[in-house]
């Protein structure tokens, strides 16, 4: 009975009509759902693309927000004035030649009092003389004249004939950047609306520089002093970030001759040499777990081993260089792994069976068709480092520098660093703009970077 029903049952499964019936509930039970699926898929992808919209709608809110505020602080207001080196007013002589009959002792004691002399003329007379003569109806505006200029600019033309005292005598015209207050005024960074309690400048002194500026005599020139000037608090007109700069770029050169050379190495011996134990676990964990510290954490890792224990100078960019390079040796040793991973197994097995030594293999065949990445990552690591700030915070690279560092020992300051002072500076209606105009040659150099690492990835990068 039971055989007799189980091959009726199979006659019914391969009946064509029965099996057709069968297929067409399917293809039925399929169209109900695909619908569904379709409409899920829709959904998916309309979510997707809306992420990447707003992130790039946020991305470009940034970015034109940085280069709206910030790109006008290349432009400074600036007055080109005839100088004339008058010898009634520096009248200290002309500088002093050693004799034959006399002492180096003599002669340097002879020269220092001509160089205070010289400090002790009237410089801004010297300025304020170019200024009418330009414009001599301004003569009775003698006193407004030398608030007009930042105060550094009377120092600048001294310097200039103390390097060369053949310009006393002469006429030279001089481009003189106007004081940080007029330079607000002008570019509108103030509200002009508010009482003459809450202004910056006087009512004179507002006529008067709206007045030169509608004559052509005070101009917004391109600042080429915010890249050439260290920082400056007595004349922040000519704060610039030279200082700053040298100090990212003593930084980088270390990181790049500390991080990359063992982190590649490190990476190399773990993925092709090293054998698998419980110790290279706990490496590769650590490793791992660094990569995941926050920044401030390798600050204070600096700040007790560099600088409390082995007592190198604060401040300095050999510091900063090698707190960076223990913070950027996580990501380099992880993508160079990566990156040696990715080459295939078959070449290094040829390699092999052609009689090349492990040695030969990794350093004739894998690392070279590795290096595309191995580039990359190093490259980002550095270009990470280059944007770090709170670790040098607690290294002391907060304090305020006015010289341009000549070597990595010297105290210097960093380009984020620089941008976190400015930031916070009292007057903020003028480093507002400055600051985010060092936001823009941070994120520049952060961006050629990144293309840089891009270009060598491409120029490298080999198919199989």
């Amino acid at each position: 009975m039971s055989t007799s029903n189980t091959s009726a049952s199979d006659q019914n499964v391969f009946d064509p009509r029965v099996a057709a019936e069968l297929r067409e509930k399917r293809m039925a039970k399929i169209q109900k759902t695909l619908a569904t699926r379709h409409r899920k898929e829709k959904t998916f992808r309309w979510f997707g693309f809306s992420a990447v919209v707003i992130g790039l709608a946020f991305v470009a809110l940034l970015f034109s927000s940085i280069l709206y505020k910030g790109l006008p602080a290349f432009w400074q207001a600036s007055i080109t004035v005839p100088v004339y080196f008058d010898p009634k007013i520096i009248d200290a002589g002309p500088q002093p030649v050693q004799t034959e009959t006399e002492s180096p002792a003599q002669y340097k004691d002879r020269y220092i009092d001509w160089q205070t002399k010289m400090g002790m003329a009237d410089w801004d007379a010297v300025i304020v003389n170019g200024i009418v003569s330009k414009e001599p109806a301004l003569e009775s505006k003698r006193e407004e004249l030398s608030s007009l200029y930042t105060s550094s600019e009377a120092y600048r033309i001294r310097d200039m004939l103390f390097k060369d005292p053949s310009l006393l005598g002469k006429t030279v015209d001089l481009t003189l950047l106007a004081d940080a207050n007029i330079d607000v005024w002008i570019a509108g960074n103030i509200d002009r609306t508010l009482p003459d309690h809450q202004q910056q400048l006087s009512p004179e002194m507002r006529s008067l520089v709206d007045s030169m500026s509608e004559q052509g005599l005070i101009e917004r020139t391109f600042n080429m002093q915010l890249f050439s000037n260290p920082d400056s608090r007595s004349s922040p007109a000519t704060a610039g970030l030279a200082g700053a700069f040298m100090g990212s770029l003593f930084m980088m050169l270390i990181v790049i001759f500390i991080s990359i050379p063992i982190g590649v190495a490190s990476a190399v011996y773990l993925e092709e040499f090293a054998k698998k134990s419980w110790l290279t676990d706990i490496i590769e964990v650590n490793i791992n777990n660094l990569a995941a510290v926050p920044s401030i954490v390798f600050g204070l890792l600096g700040a007790s081993i560099f600088i409390s224990w082995m007592h190198l100078p604060i401040s300095a960019p050999l510091v900063g260089g090698l707190v960076l390079s223990l913070m950027t040796l996580p990501t380099v040793i992880i993508t160079t792994r990566a990156s040696l991973k990715a080459v295939p197994p078959s070449i290094r097995q040829a390699a092999l069976g052609l009689g090349a030594s492990r040695v030969q293999t990794v350093f004739h065949h894998t690392l070279p068709l590795a290096l595309p990445g191995i580039l990359t990552g190093a490259i980002i690591g550095v270009a990470q480092a280059l944007g770090e700030t709170a670790p040098l915070l607690l290294i002391g690279m907060s304090a305020f520098v006015a010289n341009v560092p000549m070597s990595p020992l010297d105290q210097s300051t960093a380009l984020p660093v620089q941008v976190f002072l400015w930031q916070g500076n009292e007057l903020r209606n003028f480093f507002e703009g400055r600051t985010a105009a060092a936001i823009i040659v941070l994120m520049a150099l952060m961006i050629s970077l990144n293309s840089f690492a891009i270009w060598l990835r491409k120029k490298f990068e080999v198919r199989w």
